[in-house]
């Protein structure tokens, strides 16, 4: 499956585990839910890990264990749904999340430019068959006027 990574597109090297499944070798997403429930076997798998969390999952709960992720899955169910959005702020302003942030879900074009100031750098679309017509819409804008993750400082301090 082809994801878009830092404006590219690439392979997906993840596997994304249901809570009732097998843990599997190799790079694996688990819910919050299995987190907490599998913490200590989790913390101790030998490739990368990655967290999944919807916009009802409780954040502050994740926040103590930011370093044992190298990926964060933000899950947008329906594009009227931004919850996710305050997330991926919050992990790299608040939080200092270096890792990497996806989107996963009924992504729109129009909101890719949005979620890179927000601070998510990869994305894995609901239909695959838009996904090189997606790369454009990281050109739609040029410049935003408030503060952004990319551009911690308003347009009108930013020297042009």
């Amino acid at each position: 499956m082809q994801i878009i990574k830092d404006k590219e597109i690439v392979e997906d090297n993840w596997l994304h585990l249901d809570d009732e499944a097998e843990l599997a070798a190799g790079n694996i997403t688990v819910s919050l839910a299995r987190w907490q429930e599998q913490h200590e076997t989790l913390a101790n798998h030998e490739s990368g890990l990655g967290l999944r969390l919807t916009g009802a999952d409780p954040l502050e709960e994740v926040v103590p264990d930011l370093d044992s992720f190298s990926l964060i899955v933000l899950d947008f169910p329906a594009f009227t749904d931004g919850r996710c959005y305050s997330f991926a702020r919050l992990l790299r302003d608040r939080f200092g999340y270096k890792g990497e942030i996806r989107a996963q879900g009924d992504i729109l074009h129009d909101q890719l430019f949005y979620m890179t100031q927000c601070g998510i750098n990869s994305f894995e679309m609901a239909n695959p068959n838009r996904i090189e017509s997606a790369l454009a819409g990281f050109d739609d804008f040029t410049e935003s006027y408030q503060t952004t993750v990319l551009k911690p400082a308003p347009l009108y301090r930013r020297n042009r």
